[in-house]
């Protein structure tokens, strides 16, 4: 198994396919930690001052109550240092996990795509350990595409924390939790994409349907399952069933706070996307051992 993991982790050294998802990791984390740093600079802010920039030229203390109270609810959730230095840093996960998904994905069905798979599969006759081998070499590349997102994050966060006053909240466990749930969502991607490569054998096909599944999943659910709230089911937790959806589940998997109002708790959303990762994987590896590859 240790020849079969670093047989594989030299196909990626030995292309542009390293560099190339090392150079998207780096950027995407980049683009979203600025996001999400201007985001926490207004959101961390009093709350009269809050107020007064959602006033738009009008008398606050003739704001309606209504109003005022529902400002007071984003501010209490957002004001929380917690929350925004949990958000920072795991600012990677957006495009960090569809990251690790395609490279679970490439790694699968480009024996197929480079037609090494006879190869392969005759000088390792036992296609499980190849698949295995396949699974641990995404899950480390995940883990060091996580590593290089978080070192980022919490350089950058640090400092930013710093200068609002608030410290680096890492002794909270909630932002620790945060950072280590993201450790455990990259791994589950990438196995996730393992799984989805080999039931769908072209390349092509399977990272174009993984990037838009992960990309349209979340506001494409948020859609079916308001509609069914609205004129279906009136009960909660038809929103709160959102959460099967993969990229809804990976975000309330890593949020300290409701990601929204139906929200389940965490363990629910780590349950669900590691119940993805299993049985695309079982799945995947099941057909692959009976398929002809020649």
């Amino acid at each position: 198994m240790t020849r079969l993991v670093r047989a594989e982790l030299f196909k990626l050294r030995t292309t542009s396919l390293w560099w190339l998802f090392a150079a998207a990791t780096v950027l995407s984390t980049g683009i979203m930690l600025a996001i999400d740093l201007v985001q926490a600079h207004e959101l961390l802010q009093p709350f009269d001052r809050f107020v007064a920039l959602h006033a738009h030229g009008r008398d606050v203390a003739q704001m309606p109550p209504q109003f005022l109270n529902r400002l007071r609810g984003e501010w209490e959730l957002g004001h929380s240092a917690v929350t925004q230095a949990a958000t920072i840093f795991t600012a990677g996960q957006l495009i960090g996990v569809l990251l690790a998904c395609l490279l679970g994905v490439v790694l699968i069905t480009g024996e197929f795509h480079q037609q090494t798979a006879t190869t392969t599969f005759l000088f390792t006759p036992h296609r499980s350990a190849v698949i295995a081998a396949k699974l641990i070499t995404a899950v480390i590349v995940a883990a060091a595409s996580w590593l290089a997102s978080t070192v980022l994050a919490l350089a950058a966060g640090a400092i930013f924390l710093g200068n609002e006053g608030y410290g680096t909240q890492l002794g909270q466990w909630g932002v620790v939790r945060a950072i280590l749930l993201n450790l455990a969502a990259y791994a589950i991607w990438a196995v996730f994409g393992i799984g989805f490569g080999a039931l769908i054998r072209s390349q092509l096909t399977a990272t174009v349907a993984a990037t838009v599944l992960y990309l349209v999943g979340a506001a494409a659910a948020s859609g079916v399952f308001d509609l069914l709230y609205t004129y279906v089911i009136k009960k909660d937790w038809i929103l709160t069933a959102q959460v099967v959806v993969p990229s809804v589940a990976s975000a309330v998997m890593i949020s300290p706070t409701k990601t929204f109002d139906q929200s389940p708790p965490q363990w629910v959303g780590a349950a669900v996307l590691l119940g993805y990762g299993v049985v695309t994987a079982l799945a995947g590896t099941s057909l692959l051992r009976r398929r002809d590859i020649s």
